[in-house]
């Protein structure tokens, strides 16, 4: 049977550390390669000014007087600029043009959108003012003979009845859609 050993307590110890613990005693400076590289240093300054000296004594070109000069243009020459204006050229502002009303004192040739039309050809019993342009849409108000209507949209055909339906407004306010056959243009109302 193996026997249990209690491990060294680490706060007693026997005064001794391994030596890369111990503070006591530095590592020696290393002087050799101190030395060496002052004196790499030293060399290196002075290669480098004897360079420069003999660049520097280095005696000009000569140059043959009677020898034409040539100078080469590479670009021509930059033209005098003009004086140029300070404040830009203003651009013109738009003017409003307005879109002309339409004249409703007179009434037009044909019944038109924006213009007056009149219930007429009913024999005195009144148009039908239907919710879309078309015999098969719900019937909203029937408008009197003679009743004024302002026209505000149309035409719109009906083909299999052969109609053209105009939408209208009632000067209640009541919109609805109208058969052509039915209305006849006229001037607005006067004041």
């Amino acid at each position: 049977m193996a026997r249990y050993e209690l491990p060294p307590d680490p706060r007693q110890s026997d005064g001794k550390r391994p030596r890369r613990m111990r503070r006591d005693s530095q590592e020696p400076t290393p002087w050799r390669y101190l030395g060496l590289g002052v004196v790499v240093t030293i060399v290196s300054l002075v290669i480098a000014l004897a360079l420069a000296n003999a660049l520097l004594r280095r005696p000009p070109l000569e140059v043959d007087p009677a020898a034409p000069t040539l100078i080469i243009l590479t670009a021509p020459p930059s033209p005098i600029p003009s004086p140029t204006s300070i404040l830009p050229t203003p651009s013109p502002i738009p003017t409003f043009t307005p879109i002309p009303t339409p004249d409703q004192a007179i009434a037009p040739p044909e019944i038109t959108v924006d213009y007056y039309a009149i219930v007429a050809n009913t024999g005195g019993v009144g148009a039908n003012l239907r919710g879309g342009p078309s015999t098969s849409n719900a019937l909203i108000v029937v408008a009197n003979e003679g009743e004024l209507l302002l026209v505000i949209g149309g035409p719109s055909p009906d083909e299999p009845n052969n109609r053209v339906w105009w939408q209208v407004e009632r000067t209640d306010g009541t919109q609805g859609w109208v058969a052509g056959e039915f209305l006849q243009p006229a001037a607005a109302p006067g004041p």
